[in-house]
């Protein structure tokens, strides 16, 4: 998921090679950009409230999990906003009423879609963060495991003498 995340913030790009906003920005690909991040949002989200339910969260490396998991679920929910805010603004570009409005226009698409791009970035860094908690955990029980059947913890205790006092 947290590839997911990466990629998507790398490869979804709203200026051209030029680096200036297309003269008619595609509507359909700003949208989709939305759509998928609402999609990998709602999946945060649930891998969020799943752990949360989990019994893997009442210790400390769980809480501290859940707390990289709930923030990479607000960063999610923040891209998917300013996706769409972008979608909103390119479908309003065509329609200036000002000589300055395609210019504030297009400087306020930029901003929304790098700054979604941005929270895709974070979401992604949340993401790591809480795989690497989790490993962490799972580092520290791997090296103090318990110990087996076989493996007493306790030692077994002394031979008693044949000489009573």
């Amino acid at each position: 998921m947290k590839a997911k995340f990466s990629g998507s913030a790398q490869k979804w790009e709203l200026l051209d090679e030029s680096g200036h906003v297309p003269a008619e920005p595609s509507c359909t690909e700003l949208l989709q950009h939305a759509t998928v991040a609402q999609d990998l949002s709602r999946e945060v989200l649930r891998l969020t409230a799943e752990f949360a339910a989990s019994p893997h969260s009442t210790n400390r490396a769980g809480r501290a999990t859940l707390a990289h998991l709930a923030t990479a679920s607000t960063l999610s929910a923040h891209a998917t906003s300013h996706f769409a805010e972008t979608a909103e603004t390119a479908l309003g570009l065509p329609r200036p009423s000002s000589p300055t409005d395609p210019y504030y226009l297009k400087n306020r698409m930029v901003i929304d879609h790098a700054t979604a791009r941005a929270y895709l970035r974070r979401t992604s860094q949340a993401l790591r963060d809480a795989a690497k908690e989790l490993d962490d955990h799972l580092d520290f029980h791997r090296f103090f495991r318990a110990p087996s059947h076989r493996e007493s913890p306790v030692p077994p205790p002394p031979k008693q003498s044949g000489r009573h006092r």
